[in-house]
């Protein structure tokens, strides 16, 4: 009975492990694939003039997405601030301060359902209270929209992260004397940088391709941002525009953009984990 047994096991687990290897080669394959296509329709509309110069009318030689390029890091980047120190704190108090709670309890549930609300509705819920009193779109409401998707991101990345720390390493901190708060932010988040760091390019990932919030928000401009209270160019929408359109030299444009977007996230994931790398060693 034992040899059938042991057999049973070894091949379920060949099974699995197979089967594993297969779907971790599928997700790669794809991935290539979608790099591969992006990379070689889009390589032939960036230059000089593409990150430079204001797009043109369709039909119109020349013309780029300089204004849109603007548009999104300053957008991104409001976000950014608006998102990431509020997603941070919550996680904080999830995990350090009101651990165990029926509030903490009350603000995850709260976290894990915004995670899985379709970014559209979030565009539409800013319409509603940011855009509609304005009166009209602007980057801010766009931005608000974006640090509303980062923010569970964020919280929930840095209260696993926190959760990842040994609480061996609190009491020896609090054993020293240190205050609570000055070990949370001067020892705890020294052991859980990395994940931290981590969690923030992954919302930052996240909303770069964000279309639909931005199309309730901010819009699209053809022109330089002179205000962030304005309508906003920015490439997601753009995208959204030049790939619909019957325009050849549009939809050249839009790969472009695609290609952009694609490069630059994973530009700043390769960095992140490079430079942490070198500071562990």
């Amino acid at each position: 009975m034992k040899p059938r047994r042991a057999i049973r096991r070894k091949i379920t687990d060949k099974i699995i492990n197979g089967f594993a290897t297969v779907s971790a080669l599928l997700g790669i394959f794809v991935l290539g694939w979608i790099l591969l296509e992006v990379g070689t329709r889009g390589i032939a509309a960036l230059n000089w003039e593409f990150f430079t110069a204001l797009p043109t009318p369709p039909g119109v030689a020349g013309g780029g997405m300089a204004n849109a390029i603007v548009g999104t890091l300053i957008i991104t980047a409001l976000a950014t601030v608006m998102g990431v120190p509020i997603g941070i704190m919550t996680g904080v108090y999830l995990a350090e301060v009101g651990k165990g709670t029926r509030l903490a309890a009350v603000v995850r549930f709260t976290i894990n359902a915004m995670m899985g609300i379709p970014s559209i509705i979030i565009g539409l819920f800013i319409y509603t209270i940011v855009v509609l009193p304005m009166q009209h779109f602007s980057g801010i409401a766009g931005a608000f929209a974006l640090a509303m998707i980062m923010l569970p991101v964020v919280a929930g990345t840095t209260e696993d992260m926190l959760n990842l720390v040994p609480n061996a390493l609190r009491e020896s901190a609090l054993a020293l004397g240190l205050p609570r708060w000055q070990v949370t932010f001067a020892v705890v988040f020294r052991a859980a940088k990395s994940g931290m760091i981590t969690g923030v390019l992954l919302a930052v990932a996240r909303v770069s391709g964000e279309t639909a919030p931005l199309l309730f928000t901010a819009l699209n401009s053809t022109y330089w941002l002179s205000s962030i209270n304005e309508p906003v160019s920015n490439l997601t929408v753009t995208i959204f525009s030049y790939a619909m359109s019957p325009y050849a030299d549009w939809q050249q444009a839009a790969w472009g953009a695609s290609l952009l977007i694609m490069i630059s996230v994973l530009l700043v994931t390769v960095f992140a984990r490079s430079v942490f790398k070198e500071k562990k060693k």
